[in-house]
């Protein structure tokens, strides 16, 4: 933790290193999970409609608590939310890990632990994001960001699923589960240590559950009356509607067809994470390119391009550069699309405005892991990546232009350093 700010207090410090090995821990288990639940599939004979559904599963199970973990993180104290959802993660799959082990595991156990985890990931996000401002100052919030955006790919995408790999090509699956299952677990624990923060919210005590749907009707119509947040969302859905279900679904199939195993798919998504962490420190080394809006959407578009590899038949190594190009400039989109929001989004909103964010982004992943299988089927996995490569760039464009989103951002401009206070963003669109 030697990059944490140093002008952290000593016990918001403590406080914050828990919450950041937490936080670690609970990656680094997001990752072993998706590479133990893809052999887990294959060594039960499943296919990409199998894994499929375990997936869709997941994306729906995440979908379905979003908008209801960020009420409850402004009511509910965060760490009684984050020890809740890593306890029922950290459970699930040490029952899965022995059902793997002792033989008995059977597809439809490996599907509901997967919404298990989807429906703790919808709860745990919103949580974190809302318990981090309250253990850092707000003057430190860019640098705690930059690190966790340094650590959440090099372990979600590339330790994890590399750890994996090698546990399941050496061991078995169950192994993987088991890895899972203590990094859940162990997670729970940095939490227990962790102090309760009193929650932070300035509504009254009166009418919650009115006060819960004025506000997310409140931050509805912020998204619709605000272009570039509208055309940016609807891009990211369509684009992820297309490219992440042959990305998680479709992409271990493919690096099993070239003759690889789950030690090839962990250096596949090793890459992708090393890709990611690169290309975030890249952008936050620079100030936000003038072409800001331009700039963020093509790298999402044009980053999808790589997926069309897959598809080719082409070798291991190159698999694997198309994997660290589409891990640098997703991440490289990320950090701008961030400070975006920090910086155009009214204070009093930000918070809606990122559970929207996650909620409208997202909102076609289930259909997509669902659909993956059975397209490939249809028309096979070359025309399926072609498809998922080839699609995203022109959405990209589409949406800079429709969106106008080239005048938006001259008459916005964000390459420059603001002079004004933060409490004057309030009248920012």
């Amino acid at each position: 933790m030697a990059g944490l700010p140093r002008a952290l207090s000593p016990l918001r410090l403590s406080s914050y290193r828990l919450l950041a090995a937490s936080m670690a821990l609970s990656l680094l288990g997001a990752g072993l999970w998706a590479v133990a639940l893809v052999w887990q599939v294959v060594a039960l004979h499943g296919g990409p409609a199998a894994l499929s559904l375990a997936t869709s599963l997941s994306a729906g199970g995440m979908l379905a608590t979003t908008l209801l973990g960020g009420a409850l993180a402004d009511r509910i104290p965060q760490r009684r939310i984050l020890l809740a959802t890593e306890l029922a993660q950290g459970t699930t799959m040490a029952v899965v890990a022995a059902l793997s082990l002792s033989g008995a595991i059977q597809m439809w156990q490996l599907a509901a632990a997967s919404l298990v985890s989807g429906l703790a990931m919808g709860l745990y996000y919103p949580a974190y994001s809302a318990l981090v401002p309250s253990l850092v100052p707000e003057r430190e919030l860019l640098a705690v960001n930059g690190l966790e955006g340094m650590v959440r790919p090099l372990l979600q995408n590339a330790g994890g699923p590399a750890a994996a790999g090698f546990l399941v090509a050496a061991l078995a699956p169950g192994a993987a589960l088991a890895a899972t299952a203590a990094a859940f677990l162990l997670a729970a624990i940095c939490l227990l240590a962790l102090p309760t923060t009193p929650v932070r919210r300035e509504t009254s005590d009166d009418g919650e559950a009115t006060g819960l749907l004025a506000d997310v009707r409140e931050g509805f119509v912020y998204m619709v009356r605000t272009p570039w947040l509208l055309a940016t969302l609807l891009f990211a859905s369509l684009m992820l509607l297309v490219f992440i279900g042959p990305l998680e679904v479709l992409v271990p199939f493919a690096i099993k067809d070239g003759g690889g195993g789950p030690t090839q798919h962990g250096y596949v998504l090793a890459a992708f994470g090393i890709g990611g962490a690169v290309g975030s420190l890249v952008v936050a080394s620079f100030r936000l390119p003038r072409r800001y809006l331009t700039v963020m959407n093509l790298c999402w578009g044009l980053g999808c391009a790589p997926l069309v590899v897959f598809g080719l038949g082409a070798g291991l190594w190159l698999m694997i550069v198309a994997g660290a190009v589409m891990g640098a400039t997703f991440q490289a989109g990320m950090v701008i699309w961030g400070t975006l929001l920090q910086r155009r989004v009214p204070a009093a909103l930000l918070g809606r405005v990122s559970s929207l964010d996650f909620f409208v982004s997202l909102s076609f992943m289930p259909l997509s892991m669902a659909l993956a299988g059975t397209v490939s089927e249809v028309i096979g996995l070359t025309a399926t990546f072609l498809v998922a490569g080839l699609a995203p760039p022109v959405l990209a464009v589409l949406a800079i232009l429709v969106a106008r989103l080239p005048a938006d951002e001259v008459a916005h401009p964000l390459d420059v350093v603001p002079e004004v206070l933060p409490e004057a963003r309030l009248d920012r669109v």
